[in-house]
């Protein structure tokens, strides 16, 4: 048994070495199970795995979700929905000191709500803010802070692809998942808003007031945001309401963002075929990555590695608050340097033994030890911490995906004025995350009551 851990752990080092190098992790993965599964076993089980498990993982229903999901955000992005949303939010709120950022920040949570992507959320609405960010004159840490920040909400409002794949790792119900994300994501909206005027009431020459709209333009910009305010509500109305599972709404939600794009008259031909070859690209890579997870979790299963750990820890006296705490600060730092995906699918398989351990085992009732909650809410209610934290490493140096994002679009600004803009914002997240673990029922209520 010693032996058998040892050669865990000696896989996790090559794997960490892997990344480092920039092997690709989906292959690094692959490589690191498939090796260690041939050293622990031999060859033969190697090869019948390879055989099975890619049909095994790719045939189960829920996963069918992802490309559906992936498509209607791929698809959104070219139709004008970023535009529509940009402009109804800042009619409503650019009067405001501060209001075109605040209404960048709106503009994320609703294309974040089609779209399902942070990188996406972030790369599109900044193309579309930016602009009337710099000619309100918003100082440059504000304007890319926002937008960089911004970006982080697609992640975790519903429809997410992060959250399906952790629903379907711990065995989680992802409707459930859905519901649970909803508030917690609202709280982050609420947040940012209130950040961004903190921020300017402090520094008012950071984010001037914008022009106040004329009736009709107000009427015009708002009518704009009702067609993905209608997808919105039944794509994810329907989910909550039990009108139909994920997959028929994601389904729904490809088509209606598909006959917005064709009566807008945006959506070409040729950004059709790009929207489909970007869902292949995607989906492809998704599915690469959730085989390699697969591969590494036998293995890591079979030399009993997070058995051990978890075994170790639930030992080491240590409360079960200390320990979350503890891996929510591993999360944030390894969110600094791997994507949001992979890093989900690599560290959940470790993490969540551990906290089953914690709390009493897999039939935990909610008034025992542990947490004191069941071992189903510790899934929803751990599932929507992780995803937070792991929106942190997104806006983290030395990474930082969605900075990188906005910087790209914004030359003019150094990046270091860009990690500045975002300072607060992170801050406002640590509150989220204080909130949500002092008050795990901001998680668990709606799933209670919608169930």
């Amino acid at each position: 048994m010693a032996d058998a851990v040892v050669l865990g752990v000696g896989g996790l080092v090559a794997l960490i070495i892997l990344i480092a190098i920039r092997m690709p992790i989906a292959y690094a993965m692959i490589l690191v199970g498939g090796v260690g599964t041939m050293l622990l076993n031999g060859p033969a089980l190697v090869f019948s795995q390879l055989k099975t498990l890619a049909y095994g993982q790719f045939s189960i229903y829920d996963l069918s979700v992802v490309p559906m999901f992936v498509l209607m955000g791929a698809i959104a992005s070219k139709t004008g929905l970023s535009q529509a949303l940009f402009r109804g939010a800042n009619a409503w709120l650019g009067w405001l000191r501060g209001g075109t950022a605040m209404a960048a920040i709106a503009g994320c949570a609703g294309f974040g709500a089609v779209c399902g992507s942070s990188l996406a959320t972030a790369s599109t609405m900044g193309k579309v803010a930016l602009p009337e960010l710099r000619r309100y004159k918003y100082s440059g840490a504000l304007a890319t802070g926002t937008l960089a920040a911004g970006g982080v909400l697609g992640i975790l409002i519903p429809p997410s692809v992060v959250l399906i794949i952790y629903a379907i790792i711990v065995e989680a119900n992802i409707v459930t998942m859905f519901m649970a994300a909803f508030l917690p994501g609202l709280l982050a909206v609420v947040l940012f808003l209130l950040t961004i005027a903190v921020y300017v009431a402090i520094k008012p020459e950071a984010g001037p007031k914008g022009g106040m709209p004329d009736r009709r333009e107000f009427i015009e910009a708002t009518a704009g945001m009702i067609p993905v305010l209608l997808i919105f509500a039944l794509v994810i109305g329907g989910i909550y309401f039990g009108f139909f599972n994920p997959t028929p709404a994601a389904a729904a939600g490809v088509f209606l963002v598909l006959v917005f794009g064709l009566l807008q008259r945006k959506l070409s031909w040729p950004d059709m075929l790009g929207a489909l070859k970007e869902t292949a690209a995607t989906s492809g890579m998704i599915y690469l990555i959730i085989l390699g997870a697969e591969l590494l979790k036998i293995f890591m299963s079979r030399v009993r590695l997070p058995q051990e750990t978890a075994a170790w820890i639930a030992g080491s006296g240590l409360e079960p608050m200390t320990v979350l705490i503890l891996l929510l600060v591993a999360l944030i730092l390894l969110g600094c340097l791997m994507d949001s995906l992979s890093m989900i699918l690599l560290v959940i398989p470790f993490f969540w033994p551990v906290l089953v351990e914690i709390n009493g085992g897999i039939y935990q009732g909610a008034d025992g030890a542990g947490f004191g909650m069941s071992t189903e809410d510790l899934k929803i209610w751990f599932g929507i911490l992780a995803l937070i934290v792991v929106e942190l490493g997104l806006i983290t140096p030395p990474v930082g995906m969605n900075v990188f994002v906005i910087s790209s679009l914004a030359r003019d600004t150094p990046m270091i004025e860009t990690f500045k803009g975002v300072a607060p914002f992170f801050g406002a997240e640590l509150v989220r995350v204080v909130l949500l673990v002092s008050f795990p029922a901001l998680t668990l209520w709606l799933p209670s009551v919608l169930s």
